[in-house]
């Protein structure tokens, strides 16, 4: 493992860690989580056959916020930028919800850089974030997994008192994400995973829809999941996504 590192990138002060060698292997993490906290069980397993690089995205962990809209568009762009001063040309992706749209974002705009995609719990529609409230309360975050989420964020940031900003601004962020249109999803040349939970916020039936629509897509579903439950499976989300990278 390399000592963890910043890099310049659009404004930031970019955290991420490199773990491992072989092909590179980019991770995204949800929103209002950190690398570790999303990844860091599966990390030294992936770094076993990748070059894992574990990113923290604007005002996550410790990568301070700036002023400066977030949007999917800059956050798609501040990875393609991390990656270019690595001089890495191409990659694997594996992100998961918010992460999983960053992802998406990327292999939109860039898809010369996406060798394999990873869409972890990744709505395709806006409506698959719940926001709305028609998701039974069993299927969404706890008190308690916020609370995990905050002391994470207080014991990494580098101003641990606004985790209250991050969830209102990643929250906009979110509530502002518009649907990925049936003509952007055929266009993605990468084979792609998608992984689900089978009381994801995003339905069994919406999932089957977009892997439809993707040329080269599998779909995964992790039995007796939620959302949350999908980042706190790592060995059976590693038994899904390992075989997939390596083939």
């Amino acid at each position: 493992m390399s000592a963890p590192t910043y890099a310049s990138v659009n404004g930031l002060q970019m955290y991420y860690e490199v773990h491992g060698s072989g092909p590179p292997l980019v991770l995204l993490h949800g929103g209002a989580l950190t690398a570790g906290l999303n990844f860091g069980p599966m990390i030294p397993a992936l770094a076993e056959s990748h070059r894992v690089i574990a990113v923290e995205m604007q005002g996550h962990g410790h990568t301070a916020d700036i002023e400066r809209e977030m949007t999917l568009e800059n956050f798609a762009d501040d990875i393609v930028t991390l990656l270019g001063q690595l001089g890495i040309e191409h990659a694997d992706l594996f992100g998961y919800s918010l992460g999983g749209c960053v992802s998406l974002a990327i292999a939109t705009r860039h898809p010369e850089l996406v060798r394999k995609l990873v869409l972890a719990s990744t709505p395709t529609r806006r409506q698959d974030f719940a926001l709305d409230g028609q998701l039974d309360a069993d299927r969404m975050p706890t008190a308690a997994d916020g609370q995990e989420w905050e002391a994470e964020y207080r014991r990494v940031a580098p101003h641990p008192d606004r985790f209250g900003d991050l969830l209102a601004r990643a929250g906009a962020m979110v509530g502002a994400i518009a649907d990925s249109s049936p003509d952007e999803l055929r266009a993605i040349r990468a084979p792609t995973l998608i992984l689900i939970g089978d009381r994801d916020f995003i339905s069994i039936d919406q999932a089957a829809r977009t892997r439809d629509l993707i040329p080269d897509a599998q779909l995964a579903i992790l039995p007796g999941a939620t959302h949350v439950d999908v980042a706190r499976r790592p060995n059976q989300v590693l038994a899904m996504v390992a075989p997939f990278l390596d083939a």
